[in-house]
């Protein structure tokens, strides 16, 4: 049987890394669901890098760069963090360098599995079907909020796991896993009214950025799963 085990932060990683596991990265509010709509609006490829010198070392070499820290697009690079930045005019065939708060540095750390995917609503059951058939054990990193725990990965996270459990090859005796596919049971039927309550979307209130909290939460807008190939995202 293969197992199913969620991280709920990434300080955690070394205790959960498993180097025969897809590892699924989720950063709902925003970067896991801006990525999938990058790919959705035909970027070519994204290079994730951990700190804003190398998104600006880029920068100065020519790239298209998409870096904030704290919501904030930096001032260096040609846009931030929101889904809607990613514009098919925007991206279409271009290759963007980009640098999150939380979920590129997540993805740096995924790397150490077997397999890295990027996972939003926007392609939860493109994810489940793919986990299934390859019969490989299931590690869900939430990406969080500067190592801490936040509620919105941990809900997708449930909802991911909760799917793949109903796979015959898979089960769990994470109490990370259990816990999350209880919360996103106690969430899903009116998920966006639970979504209210958390930290990081009076993060992006505050600073005019969460007209982007419902598209982050709509279900298989897309079969494409992006992908980490070497040092950059592409798609399966």
């Amino acid at each position: 049987m293969n197992k199913v085990e969620v991280c709920v932060s990434p300080a955690l990683y070394p205790d959960y890394e498993n180097k025969d596991a897809i590892v699924v990265v989720t950063d709902i509010l925003r970067a896991s669901s801006a990525i999938v709509t990058a790919f959705m609006n035909g970027v070519e490829r994204i290079i994730p890098v951990a700190t804003l010198e190398e998104a600006k070392s880029y920068k100065d070499k020519g790239f298209m760069v998409a870096a904030e820290r704290d919501g904030l697009v930096r001032d260096f690079a040609d846009f931030g963090n929101s889904p809607y930045n990613f514009t098919r005019g925007m991206v279409e065939n271009k290759q963007i360098v980009y640098s999150t708060t939380n979920g590129t540095n997540a993805i740096h750390l995924a790397s150490s599995g077997a397999q890295v995917l990027i996972g939003a609503y926007l392609n939860l059951d493109a994810l489940v079907a793919y986990i299934i058939a390859s019969d490989k054990d299931l590690l869900i990193l939430c990406a969080g909020w500067k190592n801490k725990y936040n509620l919105e990965d941990t809900l997708f996270a449930g909802a991911l796991a909760q799917k793949v459990l109903e796979g015959n090859n898979f089960e769990t005796i994470c109490d990370a896993t259990n816990g999350a596919v209880d919360l996103y049971g106690l969430a899903k039927d009116d998920l966006l009214t639970y979504i209210d309550k958390v930290a990081q979307k009076q993060r992006l209130k505050k600073n005019g950025l969460d007209d982007v909290i419902g598209y982050c939460h709509k279900y298989n807008l897309t079969d494409l799963i992006p992908v980490l190939v070497d040092n950059y995202l592409s798609v399966l």
